[in-house]
């Protein structure tokens, strides 16, 4: 299967990357600090959403600053091992010009930057929960991608592992790319499915690039 596109759009967490030991290390440990039963945590979708939402789904309004930056404090301090490429993440970022692709995140800046350097990353365009209003689902953290990127959305591929992001994708305009890497395949709505990035090549030439989806 042949996909022509101008841009590549990547989540970082479970797409590029995978931290989920480390994700779910620092909030089981952050809900018992703030006193946060097992049974409400279970209640909560975690992956693909930015912190703050997760957040203030648990804790009243005038917790959530500190309560925000102590997730992250905990998330950053446990980077060093536990940020790791996930199989054909390298290939395919080796393959694609700097200004063909981005990184699209709901962790903070902070948190994102320091994930990607541990995994060996360094994306010309980094789009994190601090560079938008509306996280994801909503469409805002790809359209403003698209933007940065001096590309159209329609002429966008997004690759995405969670439910929200594949949504946020779909609501920009943008072709959807799901990897199964953290959820089942009847979990996700997307326009390709695959096991991971080892199933995606890519092909860049002055105007464009040809992904190519192994059968």
């Amino acid at each position: 299967m042949k996909i022509h596109a101008d841009a590549l759009l990547f989540d970082n967490d479970g797409t590029l990357i995978s931290s989920i030991e480390s994700v779910n290390r620092c909030w089981a440990r952050w809900a018992r600090e703030y006193g946060i039963t097992a049974e409400e945590f279970a209640r909560i979708e975690l992956h693909g959403r930015p912190a703050v939402e997760i957040v203030a789904d648990l804790l009243p309004a005038d917790r959530v600053p500190a309560a925000l930056a102590r997730i992250e404090q905990l998330e950053v301090e446990d980077v060093a091992g536990g940020a790791v490429r996930l199989p054909g993440t390298r290939a395919l970022l080796e393959s694609l010009p700097a200004e063909r692709w981005a990184v699209v995140t709901s962790a903070t800046l902070r948190l994102a930057e320091a994930r990607l350097a541990q995994a060996g990353i360094r994306p010309k365009t980094l789009i994190a929960a601090d560079d938008v209003d509306r996280g994801k689902p909503d469409p805002q953290p790809y359209l403003l991608a698209a933007e940065r990127l001096g590309v159209d959305p329609a002429r966008c591929v997004v690759f995405e592992d969670a439910p929200a992001g594949l949504a946020a994708g779909r609501a920009a305009g943008m072709v959807t790319v799901a990897l199964t890497t953290t959820h089942r395949a009847d979990e996700l709505s997307a326009d390709v499915l695959v096991p991971d990035l080892s199933a995606i090549s890519a092909q860049a030439t002055d105007r464009a690039v040809e992904i190519t989806v192994a059968p």
